[in-house]
């Protein structure tokens, strides 16, 4: 669990249960109780490092075998620890304030990993995030707002810092401005008529300082869900700040390719992000 059982923060009571469905892809909806999951390689393999897995779903499901579990199997053969979090969707209706919930979620697993690392056998210097769609939306979320303080302290693990190490966004939403955004996305973490001011924090290149982590970015150039002007602007804001960042395009491959297993122009974009952790 992220939370101790009575100290959920934003957390009201509801008639909602969590749905679990499962099928070709595992999809988990109105998240009552958020937590991590923990797959570690064999001690013998272990490289010291970690990334947090955030699926996506547009912020209303958790593709959570796609874009979570999968992924972290696959780290595992890299001996880096796969920690998918299943983190609250804004919209539940056991939630007070919505649209920070995925953002309390994502600072305090960032947190509670570090608390965790020397029982995990990993660095706590070494944690890194990977998002997808919606996921990637907040995983560049926590690494351009990881120092603003959006729940109360808790217990010993909040007194660690929620910066990642590092990035990875595969074909993620960036921005919530009219010409780039995805719009399921938008409406589910804002509403139907957000304001400007949430808008403006939560297009998340606008946000990019000298200390946001070194990020590496994934997209497919025919995506019409998630718009690759997404990862161009995000890439931009590094680059203007000088953050160590680097951009994949694809010529093909749509939205939501995951591994990529069965598409070959793709599925060597887990290959470059293994690379490109080498550097960590």
């Amino acid at each position: 669990p992220l939370w101790p059982s009575d100290g959920v923060p934003n957390r009201i009571e509801s008639e909602e249960k969590e749905i679990i469905e499962k099928g070709a892809i595992q999809r988990i909806s109105l998240v009552q109780y958020p937590q991590i999951e923990v797959y570690l390689p064999s001690e013998a393999n272990s490289t010291g490092k970690a990334m947090l897995i955030f699926p996506g779903g547009g912020y209303q499901i958790l593709a959570y075998d796609w874009e979570g579990s999968d992924i972290a199997k696959f780290l595992n053969s890299k001996g880096i620890a796969g920690i998918v979090v299943k983190y609250r969707l804004p919209t539940s209706k056991s939630l007070e304030n919505n649209q920070i919930v995925p953002l309390q979620d994502a600072q305090r697993a960032m947190r509670l990993t570090r608390y965790m690392a020397e029982t995990w056998n990993i660095s706590d210097e070494k944690i890194g995030i990977i998002g997808f769609s919606a996921g990637g939306h907040l995983a560049s979320t926590l690494g351009t707002h990881f120092e603003d303080e959006v729940y109360n302290y808790v217990d010993g693990a909040d007194l660690l810092s929620a910066r990642p190490d590092f990035m990875a966004l595969v074909y993620p939403v960036i921005s919530f401005s009219d010409s780039a955004t995805h719009s399921g996305s938008k409406k589910a973490l804002l509403g139907d008529e957000p304001d400007s001011v949430n808008i403006t924090y939560f297009s998340n290149e606008l946000h990019v300082t000298e200390n946001t982590p070194p990020t590496v970015l994934f997209h497919a150039a025919d995506d019409e869900a998630v718009l690759p002007d997404n990862s161009l602007l995000f890439f931009k804001a590094l680059n203007e700040k000088r953050v160590p960042a680097e951009l994949h395009i694809y010529p093909e491959g749509g939205h939501g390719f995951s591994l990529a297993t069965k598409n070959r122009s793709l599925n060597r974009w887990t290959q470059h992000l293994y690379e490109w952790t080498l550097q960590f």
